[in-house]
């Protein structure tokens, strides 16, 4: 963290320096700049390249760094009208519209401002990633023997192989693919599974990246309501006999964004009706590394006994490492997953072979199991941090279940409390939260509220940020 600020404030320097130097006029040595400015000879090239890589200056190997010459810009106003046209002159004939909206996930992505305290994030804070483990794992991926090679179609056979060890049950290597993470991994399954205009049965509430998905492949997310234990199988049965759908998309274990866990009755289920009706279930498995320490024996995937090939797995080592560690696996079996090779194939070739071997190399390694125990113990006491700073400051937000897995709780607003006027109020008191509108393919029955407590600094955050958003609320109902 020294030397990458280091390096920031460096290219600061030297970028408010550029003007003393004529376009082409030499900028001191990379020595007197380290004596200038007493960094290290690896922060002064760091930061030049930084500088080379904005087009502020040019490095010559061996004659030193210059500055670069002016590039001549002339901004021109086109017209750009006619795309209004072009992107809506089918609109008319098309069972879903074109158009994708990306907000839900947007929510999760973008950085909100200086000093606003975190609460919508979807990823850990930089302290609970494993950065060193992974910096060592990518520094020994690098100097493996044909690490910058092309890799299998399929993915490196030992990523498979250990995939197919975190699934169990009977599904071995020969059933995975490896992909770039857990959302190509669901865009593909859905492309695999249902033409444009099909419909697909969806958990209600459920991940607003996966309904941005179905919607841009050209699907009709169809809503099944979820309660504690997970979707209901009656509502289910029904949803396939009414709609015809050959696809219904789950998280059996702490579904984002409720953390409810599909009890044992219900997986059988299940199954059992998505097999009658003659359709697959897509299990997105993100949480299963995310459990909290205070977590009972975990059920197997849905996929670890399934002989019959009605489910697609997904899972991805992203969630619990970094949101740049991107690989991920879909698993299956029979003639899905031939289909499912196709379109991974046509979409990407394949996935990065040093990323894979960076992949594999952590999971290896002593120090992941390591992580994965810090993780969930960390999880757990933010988690019951949080819980408990909202039942003493905002009794009012109920609170239904509180997981023991994932990094989320879903809250319910009162009926007085307009979740658009929250959100915007949560924001001016300094806590950037997520709205539950995205997470429901229709129209939600009440107003929500997501708040994840992995994105954060600590506990002592956690209890700023609800502290904060006790003053929205009062501004609100006061």
């Amino acid at each position: 963290m020294h030397e990458r600020s280091s390096v920031a404030e460096l290219a600061t320097s030297l970028r408010g320096e550029l003007n003393r130097y004529s376009p082409g006029g030499k900028l001191p040595s990379s020595r007197a700049l380290v004596e200038r400015y007493r960094v290290s000879p690896v922060t002064v090239t760091r930061a030049l390249a930084q500088l080379a890589a904005e087009g502020l200056v040019v490095t010559r190997p061996g004659a030193g760094a210059y500055r670069a010459e002016p590039r001549e810009r002339t901004a021109v106003a086109g017209d750009t009208s006619w795309q209004e046209v072009a992107l809506s002159a089918d609109t008319a004939t098309e069972l879903v519209p074109r158009s994708v909206d990306a907000s839900g996930v947007l929510v999760t992505l973008s950085a909100p401002p200086p000093g606003v305290i975190e609460f919508n994030g979807g990823y850990l804070h930089p302290s609970l990633q494993p950065e060193r483990a992974m910096a060592g794992a990518l520094a020994r991926a690098g100097r493996r023997p044909g690490a910058w090679g092309r890799p299998p179609t399929d993915g490196l056979p030992e990523l498979r192989e250990w995939f197919a060890r975190e699934i169990g049950g009977t599904v071995t290597a020969a059933d995975v693919l490896v992909t770039a993470g857990g959302q190509p991994a669901i865009a593909t399954a859905l492309r695999a599974l249902a033409p444009p205009g099909a419909p697909v049965l969806v958990e209600s509430p459920t991940y607003p990246g996966m309904l941005a998905v179905a919607r841009a492949a050209g699907l009709r997310p169809v809503p099944v309501p979820v309660d504690a234990d997970g979707v209901r199988p009656e509502l289910l049965e029904a949803a396939f006999k009414a709609t015809g759908a050959r696809v219904f998309v789950c998280q059996p274990l702490f579904q984002n964004p409720t953390g409810a866990v599909l009890d044992a009755e219900r997986r059988r289920a299940v199954v059992r009706i998505a097999r009658a009706a003659g359709a697959f279930v897509v299990e997105d498995d993100f949480a299963r590394l995310l459990v909290h320490e205070d977590a009972g024996p975990l059920p197997a995937p849905l996929a670890a006994d399934d002989p019959d090939g009605v489910v697609v797995h997904v899972l991805s080592l992203t969630k619990p490492t970094s949101p740049s560690l991107r690989v991920g696996a879909l698993a299956a079996r029979g003639p899905v997953l031939e289909r499912l090779r196709a379109i991974q194939v046509v979409d990407s070739f394949f996935v990065s072979r040093p990323l894979q071997e960076t992949a594999l190399e952590l999971v290896g390694s002593p120090a992941w199991s390591r992580h994965l125990r810090a993780v969930s113990q960390e999880l757990k006491e933010r988690r019951t941090a949080m819980a408990g700073a909202l039942a003493q400051r905002l009794p009012e937000l109920a609170l239904p279940h509180i997981p023991s897995g994932g990094y989320q709780l879903w809250l319910r607003l009162p009926d007085s409390l307009p979740e658009a006027a929250l959100l915007a109020g949560a924001l001016r008191a300094g806590v950037a939260v997520a709205p539950g509108r995205p997470y429901f393919s229709a129209e939600p029955p009440a107003g929500y509220i997501r708040l994840s407590f992995a994105g954060l600094a600590g506990r002592a955050e956690i209890t700023e940020g609800v502290r904060r958003l006790r003053t929205a609320v009062d501004e609100l109902t006061g």
